[in-house]
């Protein structure tokens, strides 16, 4: 039996290409800059006038080749064999574009911190041996035995490895702490030796890692508790105390290093006077257009002998870069107008610096002071950086959530974590304040906040417990 039904139905369907333009704003600078490359190989009608001007340059340089000498034009010249026989390596007295890194070496300031902590010139001789020895990360991988056979081959004088014992002795006393070490078990040790020597949580560490490293490094940790006489609780403070120490003495100052070099801002905030300009770091747009001759072609003004097949290809590419563009265009100026907002939010904040002036801002307060939705200001500043006057700063961070203090002003829970800090860092140390205490101290000052609230910014502050904190002074 045939059946008839009449029904109202609502459906929200999104044009793909809306779907990519969503997409675009994810992206920060260097993926954008990317994605035009990208976008440039595969259509032919994308045109790049920052690219054109550099081609222009070199096609019409005297040092280039041009594409129309032939082999007897070129092969039969009067230039010397040894100017073109690196010419496909090297360029002609010109340095590479890629700027090259420069890489962080320890070795010439330890020496200096030798220099200065010894006075014997066999010594140091010895100790600029070792040192140069170390690897990158400041690891000693030969033993005194073999160390001192290599130098006693290389600088033809006989030594004795007492001697190489004693100069890496004091070596490992030097900057940064662990240099010198022949093992990561010895690096830790070093690092504890530091620390202070009658701390309980200290003692058991040294013996925990002198005597039961290897039952560590397997995780026999109820062998450990058995041979330590100690329980759950005690073995936690001391591994929370290893794992504060540096695996290796060298790599994390050289990473940070690469890392903070690394960082592209998208937006750059500059201060004149009182006023706050807010500009994007690279503005793509104005670069991009659309190649004419192809385009006159695709649209039908030059009368040429072109199939359909190939007419339709031009027009769908055509549209591509209009909508490429336009996109990128969109972008910027959705970019522009979100970053504006959140500098009028926190302007007293980006005019001093000063933690304690962020207000409380969430991602609605920026997309109806905009005008968008709010997954569009999530996008926008995800993973996106912007160039104070003050330093770098990541987008997410200057999103908080408000609590309310005594005078009923909302305040951002980054002043409250300023606050703990601050507290913490001036309590006594033999004596540290406990969670219950700290929200009365918070409470004298105007912040009205939960014992919970306190425990959870002083994690977030990777901050220990009050009898962990008591255990390391």
């Amino acid at each position: 039996m045939i059946n008839q039904r009449l029904a109202q139905k609502q459906r929200l369907k999104i044009l793909p290409q809306q779907i990519q333009l969503l997409n675009f704003f994810h992206l920060n600078t260097l993926e954008l800059e990317q994605r035009i490359q990208q976008e440039i190989e595969e259509n032919p009608l994308l045109d790049d006038s920052n690219s054109d001007s550099e081609l222009t340059v070199d096609k019409y340089s005297k040092d280039s080749v041009q594409d129309y000498q032939d082999w007897e034009e070129y092969g039969y010249n009067d230039v010397p064999d040894y100017k073109t026989e690196y010419h496909n390596y090297l360029g002609d007295e010109k340095m590479p574009e890629r700027p090259l890194t420069s890489g962080f070496d320890y070795r010439p300031l330890l020496k200096e911190q030798f220099k200065v902590a010894s006075t014997d010139d066999r010594e140091v001789e010895v100790a600029e041996f070792i040192i140069d020895s170390l690897n990158e990360h400041g690891l000693l991988e030969q033993d005194v035995e073999a160390l001192a056979e290599d130098y006693s081959f290389r600088l033809g004088k006989w030594i004795e490895p007492d001697l190489i014992a004693t100069v890496l002795t004091k070596i490992q006393t030097l900057e940064p702490v662990g240099v010198g070490a022949r093992s990561i078990r010895e690096c830790l040790l070093i690092q504890l030796r530091r620390f202070n020597s009658k701390r309980p949580d200290v003692k058991m560490a040294m013996r925990l890692l002198e005597h039961h490293f290897t039952d560590l490094h397997n995780r026999n940790m109820d062998k450990i508790k058995h041979q330590l006489s100690i329980d759950d609780e005690e073995l936690k403070i001391v591994l929370q105390l290893i794992a504060t120490l540096k695996m290796k003495p060298v790599c994390e100052q050289e990473d940070s290093i690469v890392i903070n070099k690394n960082i592209l801002p998208d937006f750059i905030i500059t201060q004149q006077g009182d006023q706050l300009d807010v500009q994007l770091y690279r503005n793509r747009s104005e670069t991009l257009n659309i190649n004419t001759s192809w385009k006159q072609m695709a649209e039908g003004s030059q009368q040429v002998n072109t199939d359909k097949s190939a007419l339709q290809y031009l027009k769908n590419k055509l549209q591509s870069a209009q909508w490429f563009i336009n996109a990128v265009q969109q972008r910027e100026a959705t970019m522009l107008k979100i970053m504006k907002a959140i500098v009028q939010l926190q302007y007293d904040y980006f005019l001093t610096g000063d933690i304690n002036l962020l207000k409380p801002m969430i991602l609605k307060n920026v997309a109806e002071m905009v005008g968008v939705d709010i997954s569009t200001v999530s996008r926008i500043t995800c993973n996106k950086y912007v160039e104070t006057p003050f330093g770098l700063l990541l987008l997410k961070d200057l999103f908080t959530e408000g609590i309310a203090n005594a005078e009923g002003q909302v305040i951002s829970n980054k002043v409250i974590q300023s606050a703990i800090e601050e507290v913490i860092e001036s309590e006594d140390k033999h004596n540290p304040y406990t969670d219950q205490q700290l929200v009365n101290i918070l409470a004298e000052r105007g912040f009205s906040v939960a014992r919970r609230t306190v425990a959870k910014y002083r994690e977030q502050l990777q901050i220990p417990v009050s009898h962990v904190r008591g255990l390391w002074a």
